[in-house]
């Protein structure tokens, strides 16, 4: 198997982060292109919930806000996690996380995903954004159990 691209899929949390020395080492190992991507939460669809609260303009500054943070935090990412990955590029969209990312794959295609479960809770595995993940990919999906690792 050839790997040339790698795509990450990360929410920033911990169970997350455990996939990074997976991303860092395949990498090196083949030499290949990372896409990190996360998927940003659309405030929007809370608004029925604030009443009276913040106008359309103040959701959609809020969701700019958010759109920015989350590109300086994957560009930190890459730059201290990933620093033998030269090449990566960054993808920032809001929606629905397992949707956007089999949407990215088909736009990227890559050879391989690589991303966490959220661990076992209960009788579940797979978190349901890894479950639609891998039931729905047309490509490898290589998945962390960050209950049986800890984050580097």
């Amino acid at each position: 198997m050839e790997i040339k691209k790698i795509l990450w899929p990360t929410d920033f949390s911990a169970a997350a982060a455990v996939a990074e020395s997976f991303v860092s080492s395949l990498t090196q190992q083949f030499d290949a292109e990372v896409h990190l991507i996360h998927v940003a939460e659309d405030l929007t669809q809370y608004e029925h919930y604030w009443g009276s609260g913040p106008d359309a303009k103040h959701v959609e500054e809020l969701n700019e806000y958010a759109m920015k943070i989350s590109r300086e935090r994957l560009e930190q990412l890459c730059k201290d996690k990933l620093t033998g990955c030269p090449r990566y590029q960054i993808h920032i969209v809001k929606g629905d996380p397992a949707k956007e990312i089999l949407n990215i794959i088909n736009q990227v295609q890559p050879d391989l995903i690589v991303m966490a479960t959220h661990g076992m809770k209960g009788n579940f595995p797979f978190g349901s954004v890894a479950e639609r993940v891998v039931k729905n990919s047309p490509v490898p999906v290589l998945t962390i159990n960050p209950s049986k690792r800890q984050a580097a």
